[in-house]
């Protein structure tokens, strides 16, 4: 059960204060009251809120659920091949939280972290109940529902947090429905007509299927988002990757070195079992697909030319990484049935520049363009010219101040079920090894 408000307040202070209660903050929080570390975790809303509120209804994993390994509840469902579908990874946070009982107090949104100045002079500070008592700690945690000290945190609210919507947005003419993918839910939710997804990441890819199989019309913006088979050679891809000690790499190790934090994952999806996303079969059974958009004026959408190099480019990385398996099979001499490679199913023809939006029956426009980050509540010194923090596997150039959960923290698991419990074991070492005065 979480804590009440009153509870995790009655304390002016904690040794260590986790921020968010996702995967990663609750993983952090095992395995500190695994070694008797006193801590709070603090969730803005509840328990695995972005997994129960911003995914729509069909959302399922991409990658198998074997790889669900966070610290002491791994995956123990009996389709380990298969892929949990969002109802079911809410539950699986849910046991999480159950199987260990951690300090959660829910619905206190952070709205402030600083240097504590005065608490290490012995100075009173006035912030708390109790005024008149020094409270020491590094760092003031100021909240919606009072004020904390401690020595040392841990922020675990991932790195996904504003939506991106395009300056062009503002141009869509009003008659037009538009969303980002956080808020889109299923077909039925948009208005009736055909469907302008803009984006193909792994949530644009996977949004314009969702639209596409429900029968709507869809209009795709295609971008240089790579993308990679579900199966080859027998496996699940993510199988031999993991056997190749792909997800072992570290970021330093990455042939795009830290670059690869922003590339674009590959699309991919779980549904169904799990299977390619192939846009050139999407565009064989209707759904019309044109290069990256560029603008919208007067009520028309303009396209960049370049949908067929777009394409090409994704099948390459998806032939590359096979080409990778290829060699490691033959480095091993493993046995592993033979496969043909892929082979296009439709080439575009000239590319389509631009697009009349009310004239295609286009009601609604979905954005599938990321997400930025936000840490400006965080006031310490620790980031980069573009909000980046600074750290090494999440250790901070401040002390007692930690990351966990960021996408390529330390490796490409980093940000998934998969990988943060080893940079969590990593930060506990860090933790239990800075003096606490809390």
């Amino acid at each position: 059960m979480p804590l009440s408000i009153a509870a995790a307040f009655a304390r002016p202070s904690y040794p260590v204060v986790v921020i968010g209660a996702g995967q990663a903050g609750l993983s952090i929080s095992y395995l500190l009251k695994q070694q008797g570390i006193a801590h709070l975790v603090i969730e803005r809303r509840r328990v695995a809120f972005a997994w129960r509120e911003q995914r729509w209804d069909s959302f399922c994993l991409v990658t198998p659920n074997w790889q669900c390994t966070l610290p002491g509840f791994p995956y123990d469902g009996d389709d380990p091949e298969g892929f949990m579908k969002k109802d079911a990874i809410v539950d699986y946070l849910e046991r999480y939280r159950a199987h260990f009982d951690p300090p959660v107090v829910e619905g206190v949104a952070v709205r402030e972290v600083r240097a504590n100045a005065t608490a290490r002079a012995g100075q009173p500070w006035a912030g708390q109940p109790g005024a008149g008592q020094p409270v020491e700690g590094r760092y003031i945690v100021d909240t919606s529902h009072g004020t904390i000290a401690t020595d040392q945190i841990v922020v675990a609210t991932g790195g996904y947090h504003q939506a991106i919507l395009p300056a062009m947005a503002h141009a869509l003419p009003a008659s037009i429905t538009q969303v980002h993918a956080i808020d889109y839910r299923n077909p039925a939710a948009l208005p009736p007509g055909a469907v302008l997804v803009v984006g193909t990441g792994q949530s644009g890819c996977q949004l314009a299927e969702d639209l596409h199989l429900a029968g709507r019309t869809v209009h795709l913006c295609v971008g240089d988002a790579p993308r990679v088979a579900r199966r080859y050679r027998g496996k699940d891809v993510v199988a031999w990757l993991d056997e190749m000690g792909y997800y072992d790499l570290p970021v330093e190790r990455h042939p795009l070195g830290t670059g690869v934090r922003d590339k674009t994952n590959h699309y991919v999806t779980g549904r169904d079992g799990g299977h390619d996303i192939d846009l050139r079969q999407f565009a064989r059974e209707g759904m019309r697909l044109y290069g990256r958009l560029n603008d919208i004026r007067d009520g028309v959408a303009q396209f960049d030319a370049r949908l067929a190099e777009y394409l090409d480019g994704a099948d390459a990385v998806s032939e590359s990484i096979k080409t990778s398996i290829d060699a490691f099979i033959a480095q091993r001499g493993m046995a592993a049935p033979e496969e043909a490679r892929y082979v296009p199913v439709w080439e575009p023809g000239a590319p389509v520049r631009a697009l009349d939006l009310a004239n295609s029956g286009i009601t609604a426009v979905i954005w599938c363009v990321g997400f930025r980050s936000d840490y400006d509540w965080l006031k310490l010194p620790i980031f980069d010219a573009r909000g980046y923090p600074h750290h090494a596997r999440g250790v901070t150039p401040a002390t007692g101040v930690y990351f966990l959960g960021l996408p390529w923290q330390y490796s490409w698991g980093s940000g998934r079920f998969s990988g943060v419990a080893r940079d969590a074991r990593h930060l506990l070492e860090a933790i239990a090894g800075t003096p606490t005065s809390c």
